[in-house]
């Protein structure tokens, strides 16, 4: 009697537990992005030339929402990493980024909440003035620079397909972990040998997801800061699009955009673009 009483406990608090489990996942939504694109030419006896090349660019993008009662907690993983080899020039990096970010919201007013949030930006490997060219200058490595933000704000989020946030007040921290980049104007430090650099102001961010037609989709990604204790004036803003094109369950075309500016780097306008078409794999399901 013992036994069943013990295995019908057992039972009862395995099914308890898978429905707290599918409970807490119905509150999850998760919309993502698998891809590995690929590019190759190839030339024998071309009276117009051209030099062999292959490519490839492998990354995953996604956007993970918990949203219950008043609770909002948005998260965004986008990583990314390609590389490009050309005869006679060897490997050149095409594609390098990390950028982590979660915020948390409580919501006071219709679509407004009172949020928190944290974010980090940098890249994979190091960045030289001639493509991936060691022999060359160096530019940018892991870390250097690496872009550091904690802040609290409001977020404004009337549906799923577009999220503002506003942060009256942030904290940025520039990072500088390369003993050959730290050198005084580079990213903004004052002293060689710094490592880090810090800023304290406003800091807008916006996220808006469009769909042109049935297997195309735009994600527009832009940002805003202003540093309150140095050249509020001197704004440092960025863009980035990223237009899916789905060709059938696995197979896409995929073009970006990015575009930057901060004067701590360069007093010109950055611009990043690939294309490129191969293997992506979707995630999608969301709390509609």
């Amino acid at each position: 009697m013992k036994k069943i009483f013990l295995t019908g406990v057992l039972i009862s608090g395995v099914l308890s537990a898978q429905n707290v489990k599918q409970d807490s996942l119905k509150n999850w939504s998760i919309q993502g992005q698998n891809t590995l694109m690929l590019n190759q030419a190839a030339f024998s006896n071309w009276i117009g030339g051209g030099a062999n090349n292959v490519g490839w660019i492998a990354g995953v993008n996604y956007n993970m929402t918990y949203e219950k009662g008043k609770d909002l907690w948005e998260n965004v993983v986008i990583l990314g990493f390609g590389q490009n080899n050309t005869q006679g020039l060897g490997n050149r990096k095409t594609q390098d980024v990390i950028n982590l970010s979660t915020n948390y919201g409580y919501k006071i007013h219709d679509h407004w909440y009172a949020s928190a949030g944290a974010s980090l930006l940098t890249q994979f490997a190091a960045g030289y003035e001639d493509g991936n060219n060691p022999d060359a200058k160096k530019l940018s490595n892991f870390m250097a620079p690496g872009f550091v933000n904690l802040g609290a704000g409001f977020t404004y989020r009337p549906n799923d397909n577009f999220t503002m946030t506003l942060r009256p007040a942030n904290a940025r921290w520039t990072f500088v972990l390369d003993k050959d980049l730290q050198y005084a104007g580079n990213y903004g430090l004052k002293n060689n040998g710094d490592t880090s650099l810090f800023q304290f102001g406003f800091l807008g961010t916006a996220i808006y997801k469009v769909k042109l037609m049935d297997n195309i989709t735009l994600i527009n990604m832009g940002s805003v800061f202003s540093n309150y204790l140095d050249h509020p004036e001197r704004l440092v803003l960025s863009y980035g699009g990223i237009l899916n094109m789905k060709i059938n369950k696995y197979i896409s075309s995929m073009i970006t955009l990015d575009l930057l500016y901060d004067h701590n780097q360069i007093w010109k306008t950055q611009m990043k673009q690939t294309l490129g078409i191969g293997l992506a794999y979707n995630i999608d399901n969301g709390v509609k």
